[in-house]
């Protein structure tokens, strides 16, 4: 096909040569759209080598968190068998700070070859575009979605010197005393901080929010009983719910997850309109060849269909998903607009 092409290019330029200057013209156009159908057709036979070399030395996957939140260690367990599957170094780049924007934009503004790739939270790509004055990049116009790897409810924790054994015990507990109690979030605009704030916008209580700079910060302080109060994943907040450091009150998702089953949600306990959860995925820069971020979709999509995936998942409370690149990118429009609508009707504001 490709020598058809050129061969019928050059017969147009030939023809140029011979013909009037209205023909001339004509057949010049014409050569170069056969020039540019075989550039498209090289590059389309391409890709496939493309994917199978892919990748052709370590590949960066950044986590816009520090290390020891939920973030965190799914991105390394997500690591750890994308190396094995890819025979390449996945090294887990932790670099938190302003809610996931700063690691957020590290990615954008990588060369788009699949070998820096996000691994995020919904915070830095759906929830701080509303929520900040000022984000460096458009998370659907900078960055290409490759894969949503799971999802995963919150739950409502306190520290056990809370006096409150259930949600309507804890509400009665904040509007008796509506200046006493503080929040850990791991930071602004993360889901557990949206949750602690539709939480209270729909029970009429009072919190006063104290951002951390990841999940592991305030959960050490949450422990310690120095912020008294979380909504956290339950990867993160399941061990210590498990080990009686932590009281779960309430669980946060619309029906009551099998992690958790002995848990009631929110809303069966008088705060029916409520409804949140949070949820992972795989994203590379804008401009990354569709070869590639196929081959990673595709390797990921199959480690995370494993039994030992699914059990690993189980373990850790989070419901495994495999979106396409197209299902993703849905996905996050809906998720913006869902978190936006939080956002002005709660008044949250980047503390």
């Amino acid at each position: 096909m490709m020598n058809r092409i050129a061969t019928l290019c050059r017969v147009c330029l030939v023809l140029a040569s011979l013909c009037g200057a209205a023909w001339a013209q004509e057949m010049r156009r014409l050569a170069a759209c056969l020039a540019i159908a075989a550039g498209a057709l090289a590059f389309a036979s391409s890709l496939p080598s493309l994917a199978q070399t892919y990748p052709t030395k370590p590949i960066r996957l950044i986590v816009p968190f520090p290390p020891g939140g939920s973030t965190d260690v799914l991105g390394r367990i997500v690591a750890t068998r994308l190396a094995e599957a890819v025979g390449q170094q996945v090294i887990v780049d932790n670099r938190g700070g302003a809610g996931g924007v700063i690691g957020t934009d590290i990615v954008v503004k990588s060369p788009p070859d699949g070998h820096t790739l996000l691994f995020s939270a919904s915070a830095p790509i759906a929830i701080n575009v509303t929520l900040m004055k000022s984000v460096p990049y458009d998370p659907l116009r900078d960055l290409a979605p490759v894969i949503r790897v799971a999802s995963v409810p919150l739950v409502l924790v306190i520290h056990p010197s809370v006096p409150a054994r259930s949600v309507k015990e804890f509400i009665a507990l904040l509007r008796q005393r509506p200046n006493d109690f503080t929040y850990a979030s791991p930071s602004t605009g993360t889901p557990q901080h949206l949750s602690a704030e539709l939480f209270k916008t729909l029970a009429n209580v009072r919190m006063t929010h104290i951002p951390y700079k990841g999940s592991g910060p305030a959960m050490t302080d949450v422990i310690a009983g120095q912020v008294p109060i979380t909504f956290e994943v339950f990867i993160t907040a399941l061990p210590y719910v498990k080990a009686g450091r932590l009281r779960a009150l309430a669980q946060t998702g619309a029906v009551r997850s099998p992690h958790l089953s002995d848990v009631p949600t929110i809303a069966e306990t008088g705060v029916p309109a409520y409804e949140s959860s949070g949820w992972y995925g795989v994203l590379a820069p804008a401009g990354t060849p569709a070869a590639i971020v196929g081959r990673v979709h595709g390797e990921i999509a199959r480690i995370m269909a494993g039994p030992d995936m699914k059990q690993r998942m189980v373990e850790l409370g989070a419901d495994p998903a495999a979106d396409t690149p197209e299902q993703f990118t849905q996905f996050i429009r809906a998720e913006t607009v869902k978190w936006a609508k939080v956002i002005r009707d709660s008044g949250a504001t980047a503390d």
